[in-house]
């Protein structure tokens, strides 16, 4: 019989959220955030190396032997909620989770460096300390157990084209897949790395170009790659969670203060019953990332989990953020204001690991379930 999913927190999580709430404030605020995406460097390197050399978590998923804190994914869910809450561009997702994910899928590999160490286990420690940073190099939409583009191995060379791949500029080291079957390890600095115009500048995008690099083969690339996006996919729902969360926080905190006909504009009725709707569906939201986070953690009925998540998540997250920008007036429609941020992130978020209407086709068929 299967144990029974804990959808609750524990004292040790809130304190991680607290911890990880608290170092946010002080790096990623919203002003901050926003002249960040109108650099040319978008990706916040400070409140990366806070997280990741500071505190740590940028091995929450690696065992201790490794260098790694040997947490579990309810762990870094709670990280991602504080993240989504903050639109933080840090490569938390692509680098702590989904290129980590990917590695740990060769355990003790017997692919070594010149130093006699396991590739995969050396670079686990190198992510999890935070002193390089990783990336699949698989297009940022492609759902877990997709299709997805390999690039050429011939005479001992990776060559071809993925575009894109998200936090690839952010990259020290890139996973590629090859048609060879194999998953790479390579050197960003022997790839060529072009930004591609992306809607969510928090989480850039960029062509990869491989013209006759090398890398250390890992092992087979599909489970790999597999294994990553299931887990990529049941995380983002923690981010999109705390997104959805964030937005209607402030939107009942802004209707609240804004006045018309001299009363404040929450208390009419027909947007109590919007705001009412909008509580049903994020909480409905935070158990179902929750469910993932537990089941990617226990390995009990994960596919189901993250289909679940997913399928659920990419609507209610969206609909948080355009009933934020709606209700916010005037000034939600500035600039200046950071709800533009929370939309564009949980639109690109949409699509990213799978859109909903893929897991729900996936979940269909994970339950034998299928359209008549």
């Amino acid at each position: 019989m299967s144990a029974q999913p804990d959808l609750l927190y524990s004292e040790e999580e809130e304190a991680l959220r607290a911890a990880v709430r608290d170092l946010l404030a002080d790096h990623c605020d919203a002003p901050g955030v926003i002249a960040r995406t109108e650099s040319g460097a978008p990706h916040d390197r400070a409140a990366w190396k806070a997280l990741a050399d500071g505190m740590g978590l940028a091995g929450l998923l690696v065992p201790e032997s490794l260098g790694g804190q040997g947490a579990t994914h309810r762990e870094a869910a709670v990280v991602l909620e504080e993240l989504g809450r903050a639109v933080a561009p840090v490569p938390y997702l692509t680098s702590a989770v989904v290129a980590t994910e990917a590695l740990l899928a060769f355990p003790h590999s017997r692919l070594r460096s010149s130093g006699g160490t396991p590739i995969a286990d050396e670079l686990l420690g190198e992510l999890a300390s935070g002193r390089r940073i990783g990336a699949l190099a698989v297009a940022l939409n492609v759902a877990p157990g997709g299709a997805y583009k390999a690039v050429r191995h011939e005479g001992g060379a990776l060559r071809g084209e993925v575009t894109g791949v998200a936090d690839a500029g952010a990259a020290d080291v890139l996973l590629v897949p090859a048609d060879d079957g194999g998953l790479y390890a390579v050197d960003a600095t022997a790839a060529t790395v072009t930004p591609q115009v992306s809607l969510d500048l928090t989480r850039p995008l960029a062509t990869v170009t491989l013209d006759g690099a090398t890398g250390h083969l890992l092992g087979d690339a599909e489970p790999a790659v597999r294994r990553a996006l299931r887990a990529g996919a049941g995380l983002l729902a923690s981010e999109q969670s705390g997104l959805a969360e964030w937005t209607l926080t402030e939107t009942v905190r802004y209707l609240k203060e804004r006045k018309q006909f001299n009363r404040p504009v929450g208390g009419f009725q027909a947007l109590k019953h919007r705001l009412a709707q909008l509580w049903l569906e994020v909480v409905n939201l935070r158990a179902a990332a929750r469910n993932a986070a537990d089941a990617l953690s226990t390995g009990e009925d994960a596919d189901v989990a993250v289909a679940v998540a997913q399928a659920f998540a990419a609507p209610v997250a969206v609909h948080a953020a355009e009933e934020a920008l709606q209700l916010h007036g005037g000034i939600g429609m500035t600039w200046e204001h950071p709800v533009h941020l929370y939309l564009k992130r949980a639109k690109a978020d949409s699509i990213a690991y799978g859109t909903a209407g893929a897991h729900r086709e996936a979940l269909a068929a994970l339950v034998d379930l299928q359209a008549p």
